[in-house]
Parts: C-alpha cells; structure tokens; sequence
C-alpha cells in the first residue's frame, strides 16, 4: 500500500498527529496516510494533511521514501507500506485534530524527543527541517 506523510514546518517548528486508529494507533507521529486510487502523489499529501490537522499546506520537495513492515506476534505481515514524505508550509487552516487522530501540536525541535516517535519519524523530521532550513523553497 502507498501511503504519503507531511514534515509540515511553520516558523521552524513541526507537526506532530497523535493516531487514533492502527497502524500505531496511541503513538505520535507525522501526519499523512493512504493515497487514493488515480491521487497523484502530492494532492494526496495536502489532503491527508488538511484531514488530519485542518491545514491547508503547500507541498514542497519530498524528504524521503521508504517501508514499514509491520509484524505481528507470529511475525506474519500485518502492514507494509511505502510511504513518500513531502516537507510542506501551511497557507491556510487552522492547526485542530482532525479525523484519524486524537491530536495535532506545533512542536520546537528541541522537544520532539518528549514525544516518543518512531526512529523512522525521528529521522525522517530531522531530514525534513534540514532540508527546510537550506531550501530557498
């Protein structure tokens, strides 16, 4: 399955969703989801993001493209995903939770440790705000 996920960057701070549902469902992460049937790559980016944090983002250069595979406990396939991460800026909305998750936060940093994110997320949010932070985009 394809999915897409937003480093979303605003004022040199990043979003954060916390999941409502599986896969990682309690835990926080980087908005983004499933891409539709016929969706190009990056309106589905913009629109997993407007669902999820009820921002209206410009999509910018993608940071990064990789799986997850997730096991179960008899180490069978329970997910496997490709998932392609944009960096993107808000133009609009108003930062809420939305549909699929129970939370969204504006977080420094310096602070995203605090969250408990996957290693994944971890490095996929550093790649992105390094990439904001030297991209005249």
């Amino acid at each position: 399955m394809v999915g897409v996920g937003a480093v979303i960057v605003d004022a040199g701070k990043v979003v954060l969703v916390r999941r409502r549902y599986e896969p990682l469902a309690g835990r926080w992460t980087l908005p983004g989801g499933m891409l539709e049937l016929g969706e190009a790559l990056e309106d589905g980016a913009a629109r997993e993001v407007l669902e999820e944090t009820g921002l209206q983002v410009e999509v910018g250069p993608m940071v990064e493209t990789f799986d997850r595979i997730m096991l179960d406990d008899e180490r069978r396939v329970q997910y496997h995903f490709v998932l392609v991460d944009y960096l993107c800026r808000p133009v609009g909305g108003a930062l809420q939770a939305g549909s699929d998750v129970d939370d969204a936060v504006l977080v420094a940093p310096d602070a995203v440790g605090g969250y408990n994110l996957t290693e994944k997320a971890s490095t996929v949010i550093a790649r992105g705000l390094a990439l904001a932070a030297s991209s005249p985009w």
